[in-house]
Order: C-alpha cells, then structure tokens, then sequence
C-alpha cells in the first residue's frame, strides 16, 4: 500500500497547496466568494460537474447499482437533468442578476421582505449537504488506513476547511479542477473497465444476476419520480448551484459550460451504476450496498491504481464539500447574520437600488468582508464535522436536505422566475408551510419515504398561489428593477472586465 499511501498524501498537500495559493487571489468579496465573475468554458465546465457529484453520487451511487443494477443510475441521472435544465433555461438569466445568494435574488423579486427565512432554509440545506460529503471520508479513509471513523471524518474535514477559508471561491474552483480530471481518470477510465473485465463482462453479469438487474425502470417508477422532484427540481435552485452559476464570466460559458457539465454528469451516472452491478456479481453478500465502492477497490484493483481511484473517491468527496461548505457560509453571513443585526452588507432592500460588484472597491471594509468571509467558513466547517461524526446515513442525510431544499424554496424562487403576480407574502407562506410540512412529513411517515416531498411541495404551491391571489401585487417598481437586472441591464462589475479564464 506505500505507492498508494504517497499518491493520497500527494494529493491532499496539493490540495493545501492549492488552497495557500487562492488566498492570494482573494482580495475582494467578490474573488473570495463568486472567483471575480469571470470563470471561462473550461474551468466552469469543470467545477459544476465537480461539485455536483460527491460522495453521495460516487459512493452512494455505486451502491444504488449494487442494490438495483442499472437502474441505480437514476439517482446521479436526475442530478444531470437538473444541471441540464438549469443551464438551457435558467443560468444565463441568473448569472445576471449579479447577486450572492438566492436569498438575495428573492429579495430583488419580492421587494426585499424574504431574505431571513429563505435563508434559514437554504442553509439548513447547505449545512446537510456538506455533512453527506464529510460522512463519506470515513468510508475511503477506512480502505486507506484502516482508520477510526471520528478520525477519519476530521482528517478529510479539515483539510476541505483548511483550503476553502484560505482562498474561498478560487482555492475551491482550482481544487475543483483538479478533482475533476482525477475522478474522471479513476473513475471512468480505470475503475469502470477493471470491474467489468474482473466481473466477466457484461455476458456474466447478465448470467449471473436477475433481469431486474438490467432493467432500466427496475429500481421503481414512484423512485424515479421522487428522485425527478428531490435532484432535478433541487438543482435548478441549490446555493450552492447557484454559487457557481455566479461565477461564469458570460453567459454563454453559463448556459453551454453548464450544459456540458451536465452531460458529463449523465455519463458518470451510469458508470456507477454498472460498477455496481459489477461489485454485485463479485461480492453478492455485501452488509451494505454503500460498502460496493469500497470494496472492490480494496480488493481488485492493483497497486498505484487503487490510490488513484481512492484519491478520485476523495476528489468526489472534497468537491462538493467544499462547495456545500462555502454556499453555508455565505448564507449564514450574508443572508441570516447581516440581516439579524441590522447591516446590511450585500443586497439593498430598496425597490430601485441593488449593490453590485461595482460598488466594490479594495477599501480596508472589502478586506473585512473578506476576513469575515473566511470566520463564517470556519465556524460552519467545525458544526459539519461536528454534525457528519454524530449522524451516519449519507442518503439519509442527502434526502433530508433536498426535501428541505424542494419544499421549501422551488416554488418561490420558479414562481418568482415565471409568474409576475407571485408576492412577497405569497413567497414567504410558501416557504414557511413547505419547509414546516416537510419536517413534520419526515417525522411522521420517515425520512426516506415519497410523502414528504410530495405533500410538501403541493401544500407549498397552494399556499403560494392563494396567498399571492389575495394580496396586492408586487410594486411595480420593484418588477421594474428586476426585469432590469435580470436583462443585465445593471453597471457591469469591474471584475468582470478582466478576460474569462479558461
């Protein structure tokens, strides 16, 4: 395991290294935060893809293939379509808006009366989606070291923390590059032939396991929608998705890196799941599906390849921790903690004015921002780790923060997007029932039943339509303002006058 050992422990010093050098470039709220605004094709192409499949994508969806076969492809498959859906319709619109947070997009539509409470939400999604990823370090720590879970579940821990308060944004879009192309040498290119050669190939799969293996609607109709209501819906409204979005220097490098990411995403989908049929064929008695990944690493792969792929498993993990971890902080910063205490640091809450980039400048308060920035990454960081040592279901964990996620805030942030009678009451009703009854759904019928989001996200429409209906419509001043901002009619922010990088 020494040539293992020394490409992992390579790896993570790069990613330290990495995170020292970001921290140059972050001089500004809007370097530290959205990397300037200026991301070009490539490096955003890369970065959605990275973020979007974690350790619930590579682990849980190689285990999702173990457990159904094909059609275990639909969770990560659903992932995709949501990027793909959020880059051909959505992302160049947003990209404009030039804001931080969603929250602070709901305020430019509704008048500024949303930002708290939306906020409180999207954090709480944030806050679980760092946690699904953290949780995964244990697993490949353990194959690595043999190393006790806690332990394991803080080395990973802090080492995303370490590099994301150093150079936010840029350290994470950099560290991200690099991920994205070890996971796809790994994974697609070594991991997914080798267990398909070491399984017999597809003509034993096939003799070897049932035909509900190999059929594409297998794992369940009623699944598959829910996955369509959780991860596609959930990804057209993600802060950290979001996040990203902000970064694209155009909106060209929005809408086709995007796309590009998104059918990548496609294809990684479907890799893991026939890793996982592969695992079936090889170990049929595994104690857990989520032990598939694991497993057939430690066991099939040669040396020097097996640290690859563990480092791709890794790359998987880091990337969207990190990004969970920072869209948290900005949220927790930006949207609840600024707003608490009065000062209000990022979108005006006035009818006709919103801060752009372009009120920025290198002033001794940017500086603040940014150290400010990096206090709330830290602070978030340690309640991730905190949080992913005491709970232990990575899917578990995922569905509660996409049923927080969808309930909650899709249909205020589509309605506010597609239908100009929405109101700010109508938005806040609309969050307050959905995020409330999904909670109280989870409670009652369990976290991993259909129910929640089902019943969550319709009590969240009807809410959100009648309230609307009932209450004066939006300002017309406000509409105004946002038709402007959402026409990129607004000052172009001065980083983005530096050339796209590639």
């Amino acid at each position: 395991m020494a040539v293992d050992y020394t490409v992992i422990v390579v790896y993570l010093v790069g990613m330290l290294a990495v995170g020292w050098w970001g921290m140059r470039r972050a001089k500004s709220k809007s370097e530290f935060l959205v990397a300037g605004r200026r991301l070009g094709p490539t490096m955003y192409s890369g970065t959605m893809a990275a973020i979007v499949l974690g350790g619930a994508s590579t682990i849980g969806g190689v285990g999702l293939g173990y457990q159904y076969g094909l059609s275990g492809a639909w969770m990560v498959f659903t992932i995709g379509l949501g990027l793909l859906a959020l880059s051909v319709f959505f992302s160049a619109r947003i990209a404009r808006l030039k804001v931080y947070t969603v929250s602070e997009m709901l305020d430019l539509r509704y008048g500024g009366r949303a930002g708290v409470i939306s906020g409180v939400v999207m954090w709480a999604y944030t806050l679980m989606l760092a946690v699904t990823s953290t949780i995964a370090y244990a697993t490949i720590f353990d194959v690595l070291f043999d190393m006790n879970r806690t332990v394991a579940i803080i080395l990973g821990g802090s080492i995303v923390v370490a590099y994301s308060t150093l150079g936010g944004m840029w350290s994470i879009t950099l560290t991200d590059m690099v991920q994205f192309v070890v996971k796809t040498i790994g994974v697609l290119l070594l991991l997914l032939p080798i267990a398909v050669v070491k399984a017999g190939g597809f003509s034993e799969m096939k003799a070897q396991l049932p035909t509900e293996y190999f059929d594409p609607l297998g794992i369940g109709g009623e699944t598959i929608f829910t996955y369509v209501l959780i991860y596609t819906f959930g990804m057209l409204i993600g802060q950290d998705i979001w996040q990203r979005v902000f970064t694209a220097g155009s909106d060209r490098t929005a809408k086709w890196g995007g796309t590009v990411a998104g059918t990548y995403c496609l294809v990684y989908a479907l890799a893991g799941a026939v890793i996982g049929t592969a695992a079936k064929v090889l170990y049929p008695k595994l104690g857990s599906p989520d032990d598939a990944f694991a497993t057939i690493v430690k066991d099939e792969l040669p040396m020097g390849v097996r640290g690859l792929v563990l480092a791709a498993a890794l790359a998987a993990v880091m990337s969207t921790s990190s990004g969970a971890l920072i869209a948290c902080a900005t949220v927790a910063n930006n949207d609840i903690w600024s707003r608490l205490r009065g000062a209000v640091t990022t979108a005006s809450v006035t009818t006709a004015s919103v801060t752009t980039d372009s009120d920025i400048t290198d002033s001794d308060e940017e500086r603040d921002e940014v150290r400010g920035n990096r206090a709330f990454i830290l602070i978030m960081g340690l309640a991730v780790i905190c949080t992913a040592i005491a709970l232990n279901n990575v899917v578990e964990a995922l569905t509660v923060a996409y049923n927080l996620l969808v309930g909650g805030l899709l249909v205020p942030i589509l309605g506010g997007l597609l239908w100009k009678r929405g109101t700010a009451q109508g938005a806040l009703a609309a969050v307050a029932v959905g995020g409330l009854a999904v909670i109280g759904l989870m409670a009652s019928y369990g976290i991993l039943a259909n129910e929640p989001i089902y019943y969550g996200l319709l009590s969240s429409l009807a809410v959100y339509v009648i309230v609307s209906l009932a209450t004066p419509a939006t300002d017309p001043a406000v509409l105004a303002a946002w038709r402007e901002r959402l026409a990129g009619r607004t000052p172009e922010p001065v980083s983005d006058s530096v050339p796209a990088h590639q």
